[in-house]
């Protein structure tokens, strides 16, 4: 009996020894779970509606030439409840800029125009162009938020649900030149500028072989040369630099939306190196090199609505003659 008694406490014994690493573990899950739930909160409610203002020096004009303030606005990504977004974007009249660049995902919700709109408005006085993404074609649909870190977003429909033309039409009659598959030429602040656009990459809207057209019939006698896309496929920023682009804007990334901190982001939604995936970079392809700006735009789809890390943005680009230094402020 004694024998019997001593060996049914055994069990006992290993179970109480075991206690307090179980504890540990559990209260260990439990911190990383209100963690996790305070990381969500925050990305959600604070900081996808903290707008900041980025600034880069780019040394990309002519000797002699007078600095040009050029706002680069990308991936408003708007729905018509969203007045913040509209308020913070029409504030950015008040910085005064030379020219505009929009490189569109404008388009969050079907019923957005009237937004869109308000929200661009102040900015419609300056001389501006654009080019258009995914999300000024087809209206965003629900999906796992979690899908947008582990693998590029995929359109799968043919049919547009966006009133694109509409968008179109008010921005051209404003003045504001549409880059898609397109060149135009414009004079600003002294300065010949040659801008050359494409389509969506995204959606394979990009058509090298009328890029490559459309950049040998530049004139020669141009200051700079612009690049303008809506999605940083190596393709288009390899064929932009090639035929002799100085400065390349997109957008399209979000910055990675989701940046882990000491490790950036987990994805640029394309083929696009994440060390690039937002910020003022040189692109290199074979002997010839370029900037490239790629902004991490001001919105999200309203099916992802979070941020984390990688505040929304919009980025004034002051460029200034080749002989200076480029620089960045925050």
């Amino acid at each position: 009996m004694t024998a019997a008694a001593s060996g049914s406490s055994a069990p006992s014994a290993e179970n109480d020894a075991r206690l307090p690493g179980l504890r540990t573990f559990a209260s260990s899950l439990g911190i990383a779970a209100l963690a996790g739930v305070g990381a969500l909160a925050y990305g959600s409610l604070i900081e996808r509606n903290s707008f900041a203002l980025r600034q880069f020096t780019v040394p990309v004009l002519p000797e002699g030439s007078r600095p040009l303030r050029m706002l680069h606005v990308a991936d408003l990504h708007l729905a018509p409840w969203q007045r913040a977004r509209v308020a913070w974007t029409r504030d950015l009249a008040s910085l005064k800029p030379d020219l505009v660049i929009n490189t569109g995902d404008n388009y969050g919700h079907a019923e957005a125009l009237p937004a869109i709109l308000d929200a661009l408005e102040p900015l419609l006085d300056v001389p501006g162009a654009f080019v258009y993404g995914s999300n000024d074609f087809f209206t965003p649909t629900p999906k796992n938020p979690l899908s947008y870190l582990l693998h590029s977003s995929r359109v799968r429909r043919e049919t547009p649900d966006i009133d694109t033309a509409a968008l179109t039409h008010r921005l051209v009659e404003a003045g504001w030149r549409n880059l898609n598959n397109r060149t135009a030429q414009l004079t600003v602040n002294g300065s010949r500028i040659g801008l050359v656009g494409t389509g969506d990459a995204h959606l394979g809207n990009d058509d090298p072989e009328g890029l490559r057209r459309r950049i040998a019939g530049m004139p020669a006698d141009v200051d700079l040369t612009l690049g303008v896309t809506h999605a940083p496929y190596q393709r288009v920023l390899d064929g932009f630099t090639s035929m002799g682009a100085e400065l390349m804007l997109a957008g399209h990334t979000h910055g990675g939306q989701v940046c882990v901190p000491f490790f950036g982001a987990l994805t640029t939604n394309c083929d696009l190196p994440r060390p690039f995936v937002k910020g003022l970079h040189e692109w290199t392809t074979g002997d010839r090199s370029s900037w490239l700006h790629v902004s991490a735009g001001l919105g999200t789809s309203i099916y992802a609505p979070v941020r984390f890390n990688c505040r929304p943005e919009a980025t004034l680009l002051t460029l200034v003659a080749r002989d200076e230094d480029a620089t960045t402020a925050h």
